[in-house]
């Protein structure tokens, strides 16, 4: 899939100098661009903010993936592109119950968004749930090359073919990475995870873009119940609580989650089956005491207990 060498999405507002800077900048827009054609409510997100003369940045990027050993799966399998791109690890969460981690990554520059990527420890699974993954794992296609890390690292440095590595990562994370996967298969896995069966019908798609409600600018979205309340009535079917209360360090809800029909093998032959995709995330941030200076700052971390409630919201029933 060529990715569209003119995205327009709302990370060409950052303003930067640098060459791989712009090309992350350009990626995160065409990735962008995708989620938007399968999630209608970023598009109403996009007019209610626009109408009300407010401006959108993007929070974070969500990514799921399998943290398997053979093949070598997991959250280094994605992170190393955005490593290449400039990020940092900044903090890691475990979610126990639900035999998931994950690491948020960090960009030097302030106005980035922020890399969520969650893995599936399938070694903590049933035996039966370990086999079925295993079964789509099997042909995991070829991790990507040093070489394409070492590109993106150089870029601005030496002549590169960008649009070849921009079409590279687009199809790496949009293209299914094993063999479409059996329709019992999904159904059985998503009874004892929800995450995994999302995982094989998914693959590396986005899993959410976010609303960042502090940058909106405007009374009338000044806070996240403002912003529910007008998607709410622009008929955004909306997350019914919010989590965190007023005045705490992060606050966090979301749009229901799209669905759409995904593929599957039926009998042997190529079938379509509806599964929930991606949902639309709003989170306002509080301030923190800096424990150094006791200067206040923005909270940019995450938290495990209202993350784990959002992870819900793509559970299929």
């Amino acid at each position: 899939m060529a990715a569209n060498a003119e995205a327009h999405g709302p990370h060409q507002a950052i303003d930067t100098d640098n060459a791989r800077d712009r090309f992350a900048l350009r990626l995160f827009d065409t990735l962008w661009d995708q989620y938007c054609d399968r999630v209608e409510y970023v598009r109403t997100y996009a007019r209610v903010v626009r109408e009300a003369g407010g401006q959108f940045v993007n929070d974070h990027i969500a990514l799921r993936t399998f943290a398997c050993q053979r093949p070598t799966t997991g959250i280094v399998s994605l992170s190393r592109i955005f490593e290449a791109l400039g990020y940092q690890a900044a903090n890691c969460y475990q979610f126990t119950n639900m035999h998931l981690g994950a690491i948020h990554f960090q960009h030097p520059h302030p106005e980035f968004p922020k890399i969520f990527i969650s893995e599936l420890k399938v070694w903590e699974l049933a035996t039966e749930t370990q086999g079925m993954v295993a079964g789509s794992l099997a042909s995991h296609r070829e991790p990507l090359p040093d070489s394409t890390l070492s590109s993106l690292q150089r870029i601005g440095q030496q002549d590169q073919d960008e649009q070849q590595l921009m079409d590279q990562l687009v199809d790496w994370f949009t293209q299914l990475p094993w063999q479409t996967p059996d329709k019992q298969v999904v159904l059985a896995v998503n009874e004892i995870s929800q995450y995994a069966a999302w995982v094989l019908v998914h693959g590396y798609n986005v899993n959410h873009f976010t609303s960042l409600i502090n940058s909106h600018g405007v009374a009338a979205l000044g806070d996240i119940e403002k912003t529910i309340d007008a998607l709410k009535a622009a008929q955004v079917p909306m997350k019914a609580e919010i989590e965190g209360v007023r005045g705490s360090k992060l606050r966090q809800s979301a749009t229901e989650a799209v669905v759409i029909d995904v593929d599957v093998c039926e009998g042997g032959q190529p079938a379509k089956m509806p599964w929930t995709y991606a949902y639309f995330e709003l989170a306002e941030r509080g301030e923190v005491p800096d424990p150094d200076t006791g200067k206040r700052h923005r909270f940019e971390g995450f938290l495990g207990p209202q993350a784990t409630q959002l992870f819900e919201m793509t559970k299929k029933t």
